[in-house]
């Protein structure tokens, strides 16, 4: 089973003068997810490298038994300071992909090129595409072998308005992801905030917030064991 994870390169927060980039929980749960299920990881960013931690991720309030076990893991920091530059990947080489939010994906992933594409290429060549949190919002502009938005007609989710309001960045963000799902024709539904909410429409998984990464995780290798 190999799978691809698929983080931002962005880190800045808007013109707010603050620092974003990854959520680490939605990293390090479907890491793990996906390490104990003897899975081989590939990790991606669109610059290559050592990908943006947004900070805020990291603070007491926000780390998991997953995201202690991530930090003390040698081999898992390696990885993630060594990330392949997302235009050298194929879908070709792997079975799924994945990609963990966190406000970055929104400015770059979002309007990525080799993103879209990749994306497009994992659904035609029927393997699952999971999304958690703000990465339901790279979809905007991933289209259909029809030239229709993607996500028209389908089930999905992704971090809701009331908690975009929560940590207070509504108008800092270059878009709403609920809006934006809503706006493309998708289905969207929701979960209580912050609570763990996954939804599956075929090959496509989308996780509303970090408590859903390890659920769209578990989600993902299930599909994959069918």
């Amino acid at each position: 089973m190999k799978i691809l994870m698929v983080l931002t390169s962005h880190d800045k927060l808007g013109n707010t003068g603050r620092k974003t980039g990854f959520w680490l929980e939605e990293l390090a749960a479907p890491y793990y997810a996906f390490k104990d299920a003897g899975a081989e990881i590939t990790l991606a960013s669109p610059n290559g490298g050592n990908p943006p931690l947004d900070p805020k991720s990291n603070e007491p309030d926000f780390q998991t038994e997953q995201t202690h076990r991530f930090e003390a893991d040698a081999q898992a920091t390696a990885q993630l300071a060594s990330t392949v530059r997302l235009d050298s990947v194929s879908q070709a080489d792997y079975d799924a992909v994945f990609y963990p939010g966190g406000h970055g994906p929104l400015w770059d992933l979002a309007e990525d090129k080799n993103s879209i594409a990749l994306i497009e290429a994992f659904l035609a060549a029927d393997k699952p595409v999971a999304l958690v949190c703000h990465a339901p919002g790279v979809l905007r502009h991933v289209k259909t072998p029809a030239g229709k938005p993607l996500v028209e007609g389908k089930k999905v989710t992704g971090f809701t308005n009331t908690e975009e309001e929560a940590v207070g960045l509504t108008n800092v963000v270059p878009f709403l992801v609920e809006d934006e799902l809503i706006a493309k024709g998708g289905i969207y539904s929701k979960g209580p905030d912050w609570g763990s909410y996954v939804v599956i429409d075929g090959l496509l998984i989308t996780g509303q917030n970090p408590g859903s990464s390890a659920k769209a995780a578990e989600l993902l290798i299930k599909q994959l064991s069918v």
